[in-house]
């Protein structure tokens, strides 16, 4: 591909794949790859742990809440330019896209979750992809990968599928599964990593040519 920056943000189910082909994707176009490991950055921010970063991301928002912080946070007495920043879905939802938005002006990067698709959906070098499969098969390959049975997998996919939706929900005020946020939904029961891959390779270097 030229020297434009591109941004492919993936979105996935979990137990889909999505992850695995992000990277793969990522290796065959040079792009970096920045995910939840990469924003380890952000907790830092806040002097909280990665996990009890989503943990909190997950919560359900209530807008009151923030508006209150928000503004109290403009009188004299309240503020402390040494003092950590609450965290709050909202909080960190800022912090993690002010960051991205630094780093995909760098160079071309693929991200990985994060409601990216949101942070970046006015930016006309940002392609956005839902990645998707049927239960059955997320269950499986969460089961294989964790080593867990097929009732225990489903729990951890429930849980961590309605993490994602509280999340996209708060901040983007859209459903994660809607079509109209993504440029492709693409459903990958039946396809191979690779093949994914070389799919979506060709789509974007087709657009961005």
């Amino acid at each position: 591909m030229d020297q434009k920056k591109v941004i492919i943000t993936i979105n996935r189910e979990c137990g889909s794949g999505g992850g695995e082909i992000a990277r793969l994707l990522a290796e065959k176009l040079g792009f970096k790859v920045y995910n939840r490991i990469m924003l380890e950055e952000v907790a830092k921010q806040f002097d909280i742990t990665p996990e009890a970063m989503d943990r909190i991301k997950a919560k359900k928002n209530v807008w009151w809440d923030d508006f209150c912080r928000f503004y109290q946070g403009f009188g004299a007495a309240s503020y402390n330019p040494g003092e950590k920043p609450e965290a709050t879905p909202m909080t960190l939802y800022y912090a993690e896209a002010r960051l991205l938005r630094e780093l995909a002006e760098e160079e071309s990067c693929i991200i990985i979750g994060r409601a990216a698709f949101n942070i970046f959906r006015d930016d006309p070098n940002a392609f956005h992809v839902l990645i998707m499969a049927d239960r059955d098969k997320r269950i499986a390959r969460i089961a294989k990968k964790q080593n867990l049975s097929n009732e225990e997998a489903a729990k951890v996919i429930d849980r961590i599928d309605k993490e994602r939706d509280t999340f996209v929900n708060n901040v983007a005020s859209t459903s994660r599964f809607d079509a109209h946020n993504y440029d492709i939904v693409l459903n990958v029961t039946d396809i191979e990593p690779g093949k994914a891959v070389d799919f979506l390779c060709e789509i974007i270097q087709n657009r961005f040519a």
